[in-house]
């Protein structure tokens, strides 16, 4: 395998968001849909027109999923929800740990079976181990995968049964492993950050099963081997970077989101284009997120 190169980070949209998140590239759109949690809103950027969409949502909301046409998955503080984005009708909605009120939806991703895979954390972030992980399968049938998680993050999938998944309180990112059930056959710690270089925070993976991690705090994105080695570097003018994805035409581009959220007036002076949407060409591809398997019976 060649070195690994990446471009200079350049601006797609400069948008100040307080907490942008959940990159999901969508090939039929040519657009790369992402979210700002706290402000409650879903953007969408055509990169081939450059027309660029605001959907706002009533609560806030972690993370989006494609399911088919204009039909998506959305995690919002208590609820999965099924919407058109479209038409803005809501086709269905799933209560999300209705007795821990405090609680919302963050990361989540489809595995490479179509399965939705999310977690949940303390919306308030206290110093309580409140989040826990889960899998939605095509039936609608919800399962708690694993628990006694602060803040969770990721996942990104080597394959159906092994993956990623961070808790960014603990800076840690755990290697998991499942059964056909779902249940957790191993879990180790793949890596541990330092505090100098922030918290893991969002990840992806490219064809070559190396680990794309963004650092929130630490302004940059750092790439590992699967072996946990750090192969590749790439710092950004922002400094809570929060997602990658891969996308664009060949998969090679990288989509990266950043946040405002907590960053003091002097390092808003320093890391001045915090909030936005960046893009960098790499000479690798990446995986690109599945479409949510969903039973066509449940969107009649």
């Amino acid at each position: 395998m060649s070195k690994l190169f990446s471009s200079e980070p350049k601006i797609l949209w400069n948008l100040k968001c307080k907490l942008g998140e959940g990159t999901l590239w969508v090939k039929e759109h040519n657009s790369i849909y992402f979210v700002d949690i706290k402000n409650k809103k879903i953007l969408i950027l055509n990169i081939k027109n450059k027309k660029k969409k605001i959907v706002k949502i009533n609560k806030e909301i972690g993370f989006i999923a494609h399911i088919n046409k204009n039909i998506f998955i959305l995690g919002l503080q208590g609820e999965l929800r099924i919407v058109n984005l479209k038409s803005n009708k809501i086709i269905k909605s799933i209560q999300i740990e209705k007795d821990i009120k405090l609680n919302r939806i963050n990361d989540g991703k489809t595995d490479p079976s179509g399965r939705l895979w999310f977690g949940t954390m303390d919306n308030l972030e206290r110093n309580l181990k409140k989040g826990s992980l889960y899998c939605l399968d095509k039936n609608l049938k919800l399962k708690k995968v694993d628990t006694n998680y602060y803040i969770t993050n990721g996942p990104a999938f080597i394959n159906s049964n092994n993956f990623y998944h961070t808790d960014s309180r603990l800076k840690k990112i755990f290697k998991i492993k499942i059964d056909k059930n779902l249940n957790i056959v191993e879990k180790k710690i793949f890596k541990k950050f330092n505090k100098k270089l922030g918290a893991p925070d969002g990840m992806t993976l490219d064809v070559n099963k190396n680990l794309w991690v963004a650092h929130f705090g630490g302004a940059r994105i750092s790439v590992f081997s699967n072996k946990g080695k750090k192969i590749h570097n790439i710092k950004l003018p922002a400094k809570n970077i929060t997602n990658c994805t891969f996308g664009g035409k060949n998969n090679s581009k990288v989509f990266i989101t950043s946040a405002t959220k907590s960053m003091s007036k002097s390092d808003l002076k320093k890391y001045k284009y915090s909030g936005a949407l960046f893009i960098i060409n790499t000479n690798t591809k990446g995986f690109i997120q599945k479409k949510y398997y969903l039973s066509r019976n449940l969107l009649r």
